[in-house]
Formats: structure tokens, sequence, C-alpha cells
């Protein structure tokens, strides 16, 4: 590099590099890409009549902006074809807006669809082609819409068995939409005319089954044959089992109907009542749901199951009558967050034999998911045991997570056994009662994760660092399957808000979870008791431990996901229980202060920080009473906020009163004068203060000086903290511009750390720094968007939800020399790639249309270089508008 006039330029390659972006935005046209209707693609059942649509703009010319849209929506796809909306046309819309444009042409009622497509005109009135078609259905939005009962197939077996039930219907004409309606109590997976319809597993998503279940809606159309066919739906228990809430019945239960759509008019092909028929499968799951949890596994019996799916008579699996079940009265709603799918396939790595017919399957990493595998010859009755850990002991030896699966072979040739209707979360497979020693052929895992799309990526010049961010983003996929984020996926299985809170803006950065937030907030307003108080997990099957900051995820996840998705609808949904829950912890705050609260039948303990590391007293109570004290002027600052964008003018002043005075209390109760301290002086107890504006900006300096200085001294450099402290260490890193002191405690070695974990084999976070218990976790994922909004800069600004606004201020660790980011928005790609030499930096950011990006030149900048242009840039750091487009920033620091 070489640095002339005060400016950097990277000789012939930039030049020409801009060049060559110039040329490629002559002549270049307009783009409508990515279609949505409420944050999915070509979604079956919503859950509104008046859905919302969105879509991205693509042009190869920077400056691009959208000027104004026009939507077509049309009752066949035909018409659409014609350019005709008979149900709307909104004509040319004048708007930049692209996100979650609302519905407005004739009323949608249950069970019909309607397809749509979308064009833009730019800045300079040129218009796109229109964008390719989209589609969407309406669920079954009333209670009165369903004519069908519920239905189960009782066994001695009870919640164990996964029985399926069957139909058989007659179509006389096809080409008009069927839709298939599923509301199961307990997983299900449909099939027709022996043909799995679609490529969900373990469905539907999570639900509190005291106030809700989902309802799934499959498009059967392309699989119906003329004449008779045969529908059957496979159920598995799942979460619907004794002692769970809201279960009223020994097995799994399920209604559907079956619906044709002609003519904008509905009618019903087929329901299930005491017509249908059903049998046993083979499978039985086995599992004690009384807590502690043994979530066991499956029982496959060879000599019952055909893979085949023939509908026909099998010998012991005659069909008999089913029996309709009145089920307590609940919300049967759409299911509005993607469906759970096989994201990986995974082989074994190495197989080892350990005793006499007895095998240690390593797959080499961590997952959740399925393990399937197949056998030789086997003697008729011959059962197979299968056990599942996610690490070994030290000394190799098996650790016993209470994972089981059997296979009861039918002594007819080749023979297999897979999950279905259970998880598993594991490296390990220990195979016993095996005759012959396994092929690595012959099994494989699968990654299962609710069907979301990743939306980040992010690499820089040290490997170490890389390896971290790709360890939790690999954890999180691991831990949301079922509309969720689990702690971990085998021991509790539980949506713990305490872990969310961790790890939302980890998450939300990495992946587009837009519908997986909804469903799961739905789950935390359905928890919610009369009297205000919150669980510690949604779904609540039962009394878990956790804290006030488990607690207020109802308020802190809300924003976040307005923030990084834009859709004003969540916060409207969920104020009324944000405010309902904070009045509730107002109750138990004597003169102010929150105090500990009482233990319930649905939430025990008083958490502050978790799973700290050896050293840290997380059960100090003045600790814990700092950091929940902390954490409620969080929520008060964040409800003042929400207030302030659902235009409650009075509410919004309250709140920050609120918020300000809790300050004052907070400071002058936990603050030491002498040490510049507060509480116990711990990390958290120091970095969460002044996060959250309590401590004073006089005061502040010092107490930023004290944590540097027991990071260094008292702490060795390292990370002194847990599940709390990783996300307010990284957010007060992340606006403080604190990057070199993050990045020094990423980079130690031993314990506690990210390293000595990779150190020490893992594939995945853990759920203690020592490693004990669970080692697929959701404790120390916080961190991840430190990767994002620190090294990247990507950062966005709170008065442009959902990325609409963002600054771009990398924070270049020493030791870094080069980063490459990019996250995906709502608007489209926005990349950020930087290099540096010296003090010089030469910065790339790609800006979607639609996105008003800023960057900052630092104090000490002379000049700056933008997109070939010089500019003067003064003394004070400064904010520069980008367009969008690829833009290319140069700048040097005055030495």
């Amino acid at each position: 590099m070489k640095v002339l006039s005060g400016c950097l330029f990277v000789a012939g390659l930039v030049l020409t590099q801009l060049a060559s972006w110039g040329a490629a935005a002559e002549g270049a046209g307009l783009r409508v890409v990515d279609l949505r209707c409420e944050h999915l693609v070509d979604p079956l059942g919503i859950d509104k009549a008046a859905p919302r649509f969105s879509w991205k703009v693509e042009s190869d010319r920077n400056g691009t902006t959208q000027g104004g849209y026009q939507i077509l929506v049309a009752s066949e796809r035909a018409l659409l074809d014609e350019d005709r909306g008979d149900l709307w046309d909104s004509q040319r819309v004048e708007s930049r807006e692209c996100v979650l444009a609302p519905y407005r042409g004739k009323a949608l009622g249950s069970g019909l669809a309607g397809y749509w497509k979308v064009r833009v005109w730019d800045g300079q009135g040129e218009r796109s082609g229109w964008s390719p078609v989209g589609r969407f259905s309406i669920g079954l939005l009333q209670e009165t819409d369903w004519r069908a009962d519920y239905i189960g197939f009782p066994t001695e077996a009870g919640q164990r068995e996964c029985p399926q039930v069957r139909r058989a219907f007659e179509i006389e004409r096809l080409g008009a939409p069927l839709f298939l309606y599923v509301n199961s109590l307990g997983y299900h997976e449909v099939y027709l005319n022996g043909v799995k319809v679609g490529d969900g597993v373990l469905t539907p998503a999570v639900s509190q089954f005291t106030k809700r279940s989902q309802v799934v809606c499959y498009d059967i159309s392309g699989q119906v044959k003329q004449g008779r066919n045969d529908l059957m739906i496979w159920l598995g228990s799942g979460w619907y089992t004794e002692g769970v809430p809201g279960v009223v019945h020994a097995g799994p239960l399920v209604r559907a109907q079956l619906e044709r759509v002609a003519g904008g008019k509905r009618e019903m092909l087929v329901a299930t009542d005491k017509d249908w028929f059903g049998r046993v499968s083979g499978y039985q799951r086995r599992v004690n749901w009384q807590p502690p949890v043994k979530f066991g596994g499956e029982r496959l019996d060879g000599r019952l199951a055909r893979m085949d799916m023939n509908l026909g008579e099998a010998a012991g699996r005659s069909w008999r009558p089913v029996t309709v079940v009145s089920a307590p009265e609940h919300q049967a709603t759409p299911q509005m967050v993607e469906l759970n799918r096989i994201s990986e396939t995974i082989r074994p790595v190495e197989i080892k034999k350990i005793g006499d017919e007895m095998y240690l399957v390593d797959m080499g990493k961590c997952l959740s998911g399925w393990f399937e595998m197949t056998f030789g010859p086997l003697t008729k009755g011959h059962e197979i045991t299968l056990e599942y850990c996610d690490h070994l002991e030290s000394d190799g030896k098996w650790v016993n997570q209470n994972q089981c699966d059997s296979y009861i072979a039918a002594g007819e040739g080749v023979e297999r056994f897979s999950n279905k209707f259970n998880y598993v979360a594991f490296r390990y497979v220990r195979i016993s009662h095996l005759p012959e020693a396994p092929r690595a052929e012959s099994m494989q895992a699968s990654l299962i994760h609710t069907g979301y799309e990743a939306a980040a990526g992010f690499e820089c010049s040290d490997p170490e660092m890389n390896r971290i961010h790709d360890m939790i983003f690999y954890t999180l996929r691991c831990l949301s399957l079922g509309g969720d984020l689990v702690d971990c996926p085998h021991i509790e299985r539980l949506g713990y808000g305490g872990d969310g809170n961790a790890s939302t803006e980890t998450a939300q950065t990495l992946f587009d979870l837009a519908p997986l937030y909804v469903n799961w907030l739905q789950a935390w307003g359905d928890c919610q008791r009369d009297d205000g108080g919150m669980p510690h997990t949604a779904p609540n099957p039962w009394k878990a431990g956790g804290g006030p900051y488990w607690c207020g995820f109802i308020i802190t996840a809300s924003w976040r996901a307005y923030q990084h998705y834009g859709d004003r609808g969540v916060l409207e949904r969920f104020y009324p229980a944000m405010q309902k829950w904070l009045g509730y912890a107002e109750r138990y705050s004597p003169e102010g202060l929150l105090k500990r609260w009482p233990d319930t039948d649905y939430r025990t303990w008083y958490l502050g920080d978790w799973a700290t590391p050896t050293g840290v007293d997380q059960k100090a109570q003045d600790s814990i009473d700092l950091v929940n004290n902390c954490f409620m002027v969080v929520c008060y600052d964040t409800m003042a906020k929400i207030a302030a964008t659902l235009g409650k003018t009075a509410e919004t002043d309250g709140y920050r009163q609120q918020a300000d005075t809790l300050k004052e209390l907070v400071h002058k109760t936990y603050y030491d004068p002498a040490s510049k301290s507060y509480g116990t002086g711990t990390q958290i107890d120091l970095v969460y203060p002044m996060l959250a504006g309590v401590a004073p900006g006089e005061l502040a300096a010092g107490v930023r000086d004290k944590l540097m200085a027991d990071t260094q001294q008292k702490w060795n450099g390292h990370l002194a903290c847990g599940l709390v402290g990783i996300p307010v260490l990284t957010e007060w890193a992340v606006t403080n511009g604190e990057a070199d002191w993050m990045y020094g405690m990423l980079k130690q070695k031993g314990y506690p750390g990210y390293l000595h974990m990779l150190d020490s084999g893992a594939t995945s976070t853990w759920e203690h720094w020592n490693g004990s218990r669970s080692r697929i976790h959701n404790c120390y994922n916080g961190i991840g968007s430190w990767f994002y909004q620190a090294l990247g800069g990507i950062r966005p600004m709170a008065d442009g939800a959902g990325y609409r606004r963002v600054l771009i201020q990398p924070q270049a660790a020493k030791g870094i020399t080069w980063v490459k980011v990019f996250k995906e928005t709502p608007y489209g790609r926005l990349g950020v790639d930087w290099e540096m030499e010296d003090a010089a930096m030469a910065l790339s950011v790609e800006v979607p249309v639609g996105m008003e990006a800023e960057v900052a030149i630092p104090a000490g900048v002379g000049r700056y270089r933008l997109n070939g242009q010089d500019y003067e840039a003064g003394k004070d750091a400064k904010m520069i508008g980008v367009p969008s487009g690829k833009n290319r920033i140069e700048y040097r620091m005055q030495e």
C-alpha cells in the first residue's frame, strides 16, 4: 500500500475494481427477488386474513433507491400471467418501504388462497420487471371452521405408542387446490398413497398445551390421483405426554380435514371422525417425563414395522376403529414458523470395538437429530441397543445421558433402524449386542433444526477467532429444534429465557429467525400467569430454575426481534404482557429495588449470573441483587423505546422516569467509592452498571479502569463471568469500542475460555466452562454478535429497525489485519470487508437497496477517499453516508 497526500491508495487493484463497478452500473436494471409473506416463503395456512408482503430489490447501479411499488394479488396464478389482480391491485404506491407492506385488497377468509407478485420503480422513475410469483393461503382462523374430531388409537402402551390412523377417500376431478389441515397433539407425519407429504420432521412446533396447539397446512394437490386415495397420519406423543400441563389422553391425538378451494369457496372432503381406523406401527417411545426428565429414546420392533408404508393388512397390525376424544378447550392456531427439517447428513469418523458385541461410533462432532443404521441378517427377535452421549470422560469412559434406542430384528434380510418421533443429542453412539462389526457406510446421522436460513458469515485473519465463531454458529443450529431455542437438546430441552436472552442478539444476527421468535414469544405470552408472573421457560411443562433475567425475555427479546426484523406487530402483540410482568416485578421491589420473589409451582430459584467459572461466587446476594436491578433498568429503558415506537407518549415518559429513578437507587445502594466498584466487583458487577447507565458519567472511567486492571491481575486476562455476563460484557465492549480488551480475553488459552473448549475437542459450546454435564448448550453463545458488530462493524441503528439504518464502524483489534463479514438483512445482503496495514484502512462496503448506511471515520483522520473521490475529514470523528451498491472507503490515521 502507498500513502499519498494523507489518503490511502491501493495501487492498480482498487482503481481497476472501481472502474469495473462503474462500467457495470451503465444501463443496469432493477430486479425484485426473495418474496416473503409474513416473513415466510410461500406459506400455507397463515394466521391472519390480511397478510404482509416483503421483497428485496437488486440493482447493479450504485445509489439506487426504491421510489414506489405495485403489488398484484390474484385468486389464481393464471390471472397474474395476464397481469391481473382480482383480489388486489395496489396501483403504484409511492414508498421506499419493501418490508411487511400490508395487504389492502378484498376481504379474505379462512381457507382461501392467493398468488402475488410485485414490481418497483427506482428514484429516477425506472421500472423493474415483475417479480417471480409468490403464494400464500389463509389458515382456519376460527374454531367454527373445523368439522373434524380429535381421534386417537388407544393401546396398552399408551403414550409410548406411535400409532397410524387412516382413511380412504375418492377424488372425482383434479385441478383445484387441495389443502389438508393437521392439528396434532404430539408429533405427526402425513402419508398419501404411501408417500410422505412434505419434508418436515418432528412436526409441529412447540406450544403450551394448556393454551394452544399448532395447525400445519399441506397442499396435497400434486400427490392425489383421480379415484381412490389413501390418507394416513402417523402419530407420536412428543411433549404431549402424561405430566405435562394440558395433556388429557394416554396417547397422541389428531384432528385433520381436507378441503378443496375453487371459485373462492371451500368444500370439505374428508375429516377425522369415528370412521377412521388405526393400528400400531412398530415404533414406541420410551421416556420418563417426570422431572428430572429422562427423554429415553425409541424402540423399533422390526417384526411389526413396514418401511414401505403398505396400508393393507400386515401381520400383527390389523386396522381397528379409532376413538373420538374430547380435548380441553384451547386455541388451535396456524403454525407460523418453518417446519423442522433435516439440514445436514453426517457420517462417522471412527468405529472402535470396545467389548463383546459392543462398538463405539464417533460422528466427529456433536449434533441434535436422528441416527440411522442398517443391519445385516439378524435372528428374528434379536434386540440391539443404541446409546448416545455428547462427550466421553477424560479416560474415555462412557457418560450416561439417558438416551437409549433399541431395535428388535424382523429376521428378514437387511434391516434398518431410524429415529422418527424422538431426537437425540450426541457425538458418540455405543452399540451393544451387535453380532458383526458395523461398517461406516451402514450408518449416518441427520442434523435437524427449524427450517430457517443462515443470514451471516464471518472470517478474519486470526484462525482462532474463526474457530470460535464457527463453533457458536454450529451450536445454535443444534439448539433450535421445534420453533424455539432450548438450553440443551438432551438433558432438559427447555426454552429457558435466560439462555435465550444470553444468545438472542447472536442468534438473530446469524440466522433469519423472525418466525421462530414470533412462535417462541407466543409461548411466553401463553405461559404468563394471571398475576403477571412469568416462568423461566416457555413452553413451561414444569418448574424450572432461573431469575428475573429469564422472566424478562418477553421484553428484551421482543425489542431485539423488532430491531433485527422490523416487525412492529411483535411489539403491539406482546406489549400488554410486558406491562403486566413489570407490574408483577414491582410488587416485589420494596423501597424501589427488586428483591427475591417466592418460588411457585411453575418457577424456582432466583439467579443473577449463572454458570460462572471457579472463583466467581454466583450465589453472592449483592451480585444477584445488583445484576437483577441492572436488568430491570434495561427493561424500563427498553419499555420506553417500545412505548415510543407504538406512539404511547405518556407511557414513554413514565418508563423513562422509572428507569432514571432506579438507576440512581442502584448506584446509591451498590457503589463503593473507595474501590470504585459495584457489588462484589466481579466482571459483570462492574460492566452491567456501566452498560445500564447506572454509573454516572464522571465515575464510569474509574469503574472501567478497575475492570481493565482486575481482568489482568485478578482474572489473568480471562473471561470471568457466566451465562448473563457474556452478553453483557459483549454489548458493553461493542458500544464502547473495547475490541482489544475482548480480543485479549478470547485469545486466552486454558480454563476458562472458548479456546479451552476447542483445545479440549469441543465442536459445540458447553453448559459450564469446565465441561460438566452438557456439551451442547446455550450458555456462552452471546459472544457471537461481537464478531459482526465489533470486528465487522455492522451495528443497526435504534431509529432504523430491521436494518433500515445501519452504522458501519469496524473496530480493528490489534492482532487482526483483515475481516470479511456479511449480514443478510430484510433489505438484502450487507457486506463489510476491511484490511489494515500500519495505520491505513481499506474498507469495502456493499449496501443493499432500501438501506441507509453511514460509515464512521474515526478522529485523527485528515482526509479520506470514497469511491475514488477525496474528502476532508477534519480532526474529529465523522459520519459519512454511503449509497446503496458497492463502496470503497480508504483512510489513514495521522501519525
